[in-house]
């Protein structure tokens, strides 16, 4: 038989497949054996429906042979665009250091050299241990914190109640709770708990925050009479604990603790260092100390930040947090606020030391200055 030859060219070009003439059919003369019975109209119709797959067919593997062709130089050069990318990154990753807010522009020299001078006077800076800011965070505190539960009702979903409590003198905390309250069900169903409290100035992201996990259960009849005298200290007018309806737990079998102490201060506690530690004992009284030197004494605050920092530029100081080994100052610099730590020229005892030491380090910043 004769056939038409099909070419690359032919197959490449749409109109080959869509407007090419079909094939005729020939048919063998009367009497050969090769002669179909078939109708000579349907055989026709076969013939072309099978030259145009064989078409469809050459057409598939002619573009696939350019595609495997060209489709891995498109792919090597995007990815040496994406290393040249990602290199680049990367150095201008070096050149940068702490939280790089987009959007701002870039610090000048001079700011740029006051936070270095910042970052290397705190560096080695006296300051509380994690553990100790935690006790003395909860000692000191309000005494009321957000308990999370597992909910007895909503299966499988966390529950927050604000409760009140009282710390022991290992550190576990008591509660008293009404048999009303949904987290008392809570508990009594599974104990385990976390409470979460601020400190007693907490107004923002920027103050300090603790989360103690444990289990909450309720604390044996012959102790109820010791946890009652402890929670009245804290909580002095809190006669309801006293009602039939209430009954006291006690979070113990500390597991976690993680403490958030302000932008760039947060980590963990283990339980064993947490209940080794012990409340700072001169914040107990730091409060009204701390309001008599920023109502009446500011600029002497001010005058000591800058004698003992040798910082320039700052332009207001108040004193946010005071302990044994010196002090916590909110400062002010072109607008912009931090905290700082200073420390005390030695450790504070009592209140009365605490007067000498601020009236020593006020001294020597006015004969700085003078």
């Amino acid at each position: 038989r004769s056939h038409r030859v099909l070419r690359i060219a032919d197959l490449l070009r749409p109109s080959a497949l869509l407007f090419s003439p079909t094939i005729p059919a020939e048919r063998p003369p009367q009497g050969d054996p090769r002669r179909f019975s078939a109708d000579p109209a349907i055989l026709q119709r076969c013939s072309c429906h099978v030259a145009k797959m064989f078409r469809f067919a050459c057409l598939f593997l002619a573009l696939s042979g350019a595609t495997a062709f060209v489709a891995p130089r498109k792919l090597h050069a995007m990815n040496t665009r994406l290393a040249a990318s990602t290199e680049k990154e990367k150095e201008e990753a070096k050149e940068t250091t702490g939280h790089q807010v987009k959007g701002f522009p870039e610090p000048s020299a001079e700011d740029k050299a006051f936070m270095e001078a910042l970052q290397a006077h705190q560096k080695d800076a006296p300051k509380l241990t994690f553990a100790e800011e935690i006790r003395s965070l909860v000692a000191y505190s309000n005494g009321f914190g957000v308990m999370s539960t597992n909910s007895a009702t909503e299966e499988g979903y966390p529950s927050g109640s604000v409760v009140g409590f009282a710390v022991e003198d290992d550190g576990n905390l008591i509660c008293s709770f009404s048999f009303m309250s949904s987290h008392t069900n809570d508990l009594l169903k599974d104990s385990r708990a976390t409470l979460t409290v601020t400190a007693a100035d907490f107004k923002g992201a920027a103050d300090a925050r603790v989360s103690i996990m444990g289990d909450c259960e309720k604390i044996p009849d012959e102790e109820r009479e010791a946890a009652t005298k402890k929670y009245l200290e804290k909580h002095e007018g809190a006669y309801w604990v006293q009602f039939g309806d209430f009954t006291w737990f006690r979070l113990q079998n500390i597991r976690a603790i993680r403490f958030v102490g302000g932008f760039a201060r947060a980590g963990a506690v283990t339980p064993e260092d947490y209940a080794a530690a012990q409340p700072d004992p001169i914040a107990a009284f730091a409060a009204p100390v701390m309001n008599h030197m920023n109502e009446d004494h500011s600029d002497s605050t001010l005058a000591i930040v800058r004698h003992y920092t040798k910082l320039e530029g700052i332009d207001s100081a108040d004193m946010v947090a005071l302990d044994r080994l010196g002090m916590t100052v909110k400062c002010s610099r072109k607008g912009q606020f931090f905290k700082m730590r200073l420390g005390f020229p030695q450790e504070a005892k009592d209140r009365k030391n605490i007067k000498e030491l601020l009236v020593e380090m006020t001294k020597a910043a006015a004969a700085g200055s003078a």
